[in-house]
C-alpha cells in the first residue's frame, strides 16, 4: 500500500467494497472508482452518504477532497453507496438492470423499517415481488410451507395492524405470488418500483422545519418540488412548490427562502435547526431541479446509446428466456413422457407379476384339480368295481329272486292245485259222505225189510265206512 493511503470501505445494497485513496483523492475520484467497480453508468442518481463527527447523516461532495470533509474517522472509513435522487417514472427512466436492482433494494429496505409508509395489502403485493425477485417462480415441492416465516418481507407494523400469524401471512403472500409465474426476477423488481413509487413517502427527503410564527413543519424534497407537511402528517402535503412555479431558492444562515415564479405569490420562509441542513436542503433541490429539466429534454447521446443497448440487452434476455422456457417445456414433456413411461412400466410390472402370481395360482390349482381328478379317477374305479359287485350281486339276487319267484309261484300253483284237489277231495268226500248216508239210510230201510239180511249188510257198511274215512284222511295229509 502506498504512503499514506487511507482505506475505505464502501457498502452497497448488497456488497461490500474496499478500496485505498490518497489525501489528495476527491470524493469523485472515489466515486467513479465505486461506479467503475459495480458496472453503473447511470450515475445522477446515486452518491455517497457518511455519518459526520456530529452523527448526522449527509452526502459528500463530489468536488471536494474525502478527507478533507467532516467524516467520522475510522478505520476504514465508511460510505454507504445509495441513491439520492429518485425518478419521476421507474419504468421509463431507469434503464440498466444494475440501477433497477439498487433501486428495489433500497426502497424495500425503505419500506421494511417503514421509512416509507405502506398500507398493509400494498405490502403484501409488495412482499409477492419481493420473493418472486428472490426465489423465482414458486414450486410447492422446492417452496415448502413455512419458507417466508423466516423471511422479512413484511414491515413490523403491518404485523402488528393485523392479528394473524405467520402461516396467515403467508398464505397471504403466497396467493399473490403464484400469480407471478414466468415472470423474470428484473421484471419483478421493476414491478415493485411501479408499486412503490405512488406511496405518498416514497423518494421524499424530509426536513425537520420551523415556519415564522415557530410552528414545527416538514419539508419534503422530491423529483417533483418541494412540500410543507404538517408535523403530525407526512403523507398528505398541507402546501406544495413545483420546481416549475419556483423561481428562485436561497438560504442565509438558517433561515431558508422559496420564491415563486408568481411575483404576486408570497415568499416562503422558513428556518432549519442548522446551517448544514440548509446546505444539505439546497444540494438536494439543485439537483432534483437538475434531474427535472433534463427528464424535459431530448435524451443525450449517452443516454440514447445507453437505452439502445438496454434494449437489445433486453431482447437478448427474452429471447434466452423465450429458450429457456421452450426448453424447460421440453424437458417438462420430457419428464412427463419419462414420468408417464415409468408409471406405465410400472403398471406393467404390477401387470406382470400379477400375472405370474396368478400363474402360479393357477398351477397350484391345477395341481390340486390333477390331484383332484386322480383321487375322483381312483374313487370312480372304486365305485365302478363296487358297481360292479353290486351289479354282479344284484344280478345274481335277481337270478335268485326270479328263481325264487318261479319256485314261489310253483309252490303256490301247486299248492292252489293241491287246495283245488283237496276242495274236490272234500267236495267228493262230502258227496261221498252223503252218498254212504243216503247208502245207509237206504240200508237201514233194508234192514227193517229184511231182517236176516241186517247183519250182514252192516258188516259191509263198516267196511265202506272204513274205507272212505281213509280216503278223506289221505286227502286232508296231502293238503
Amino acid at each position: 500500500m502506498p504512503k499514506h493511503a487511507v482505506n475505505v470501505r464502501v457498502t452497497t445494497m448488497d456488497a461490500e467494497l474496499e478500496f485505498a485513496i490518497q489525501p489528495s483523492t476527491t470524493g469523485k475520484q472515489l466515486f467513479d472508482q465505486v461506479v467503475k467497480t459495480i458496472g453503473l453508468r447511470e450515475v445522477w442518481y446515486f452518491g455517497l452518504q457518511y455519518v459526520d463527527t456530529k452523527g448526522l447523516t449527509t452526502w459528500l461532495k463530489l468536488n471536494k477532497k474525502v478527507l478533507a470533509q467532516d467524516v467520522r474517522k475510522e478505520t476504514p472509513l465508511q460510505f454507504k453507496f445509495r441513491v439520492k435522487f429518485f425518478p419521476e417514472d421507474v419504468a421509463e427512466e431507469l434503464i440498466q438492470d444494475i440501477t433497477q436492482r439498487l433501486f428495489f433494494l433500497q426502497i424495500k429496505e425503505g419500506i421494511l423499517t417503514e421509512d416509507v409508509y405502506t398500507p398493509p395489502e400494498t405490502a403484501v403485493l409488495l412482499a409477492s415481488y419481493s420473493v418472486q425477485a428472490k426465489f423465482g417462480d414458486y414450486n410447492k415441492d422446492v417452496h415448502k410451507p413455512g419458507i417466508l416465516v423466516k423471511e422479512r418481507v413484511l414491515p413490523q407494523r403491518v404485523l402488528d395492524q393485523h392479528k394473524l400469524t405467520p402461516e396467515q401471512w403467508e398464505e397471504r403472500i403466497l396467493n399473490w405470488w403464484i400469480e407471478h409465474k414466468s415472470m423474470l426476477r428484473e421484471d419483478a423488481m421493476l414491478e415493485y418500483l411501479k408499486i412503490a413509487q405512488d406511496l405518498e413517502m416514497y423518494g421524499v427527503n424530509y426536513f425537520s422545519i420551523k415556519n415564522k410564527k415557530g410552528t414545527e413543519l416538514w419539508l419534503g424534497v422530491d423529483a417533483l418540488g418541494l412540500n410543507v407537511y404538517e408535523k403530525e402528517d407526512q403523507l398528505t402535503p398541507k402546501i406544495g412548490f413545483p420546481w416549475s412555479e419556483i423561481r428562485n431558492i436561497s438560504f442565509n444562515d438558517k433561515k431558508f427562502v422559496i420564491k415563486p415564479i408568481d411575483k404576486k405569490a408570497p415568499d416562503f420562509v422558513f428556518n432549519a435547526p442548522r446551517l448544514r441542513i440548509n446546505k444539505r436542503i439546497l444540494a438536494l433541490c439543485m439537483g432534483n431541479h437538475e434531474l427535472y429539466m433534463r427528464r424535459r429534454k431530448p435524451d443525450t447521446i449517452e443516454v440514447q446509446q445507453m437505452k439502445a443497448q438496454a434494449r437489445e440487452e433486453k431482447h437478448g434476455k427474452q429471447m434466452e428466456r423465450a429458450q429457456l422456457e421452450e426448453a424447460k417445456q421440453a424437458r417438462a414433456e420430457a419428464e412427463r413422457q419419462k414420468k408417464e413411461m415409468a408409471e406405465r412400466l410400472h403398471k406393467f410390472e404390477l401387470e406382470t407379476k400379477k400375472a405370474e402370481e396368478e400363474l402360479v395360482r393357477q398351477a397350484e390349482s391345477a395341481k390340486l384339480l390333477e390331484d383332484k381328478v386322480r383321487r375322483a379317477e381312483s374313487e370312480y374305479h372304486e365305485m365302478e368295481q363296487e358297481k360292479q359287485r353290486l351289479e354282479s350281486e344284484r344280478a345274481m339276487l335277481a337270478e335268485q329272486a326270479k328263481k325264487e319267484k318261479k319256485e314261489s309261484e310253483s309252490s303256490r300253483k301247486k299248492a292252489r292245485e293241491m287246495e283245488e284237489k283237496a276242495q274236490r277231495m272234500a267236495a267228493e268226500a262230502k258227496a261221498k259222505s252223503e252218498e254212504i248216508s243216503a247208502i245207509k239210510a237206504e240200508l237201514d230201510t233194508d234192514k227193517t225189510k229184511a231182517g236176516g239180511m241186517v247183519k250182514e249188510t252192516e258188516h259191509d257198511d263198516t267196511e265202506d265206512s272204513t274205507s272212505v274215512s281213509n280216503v278223506v284222511v289221505v286227502g286232508y295229509v296231502c293238503q
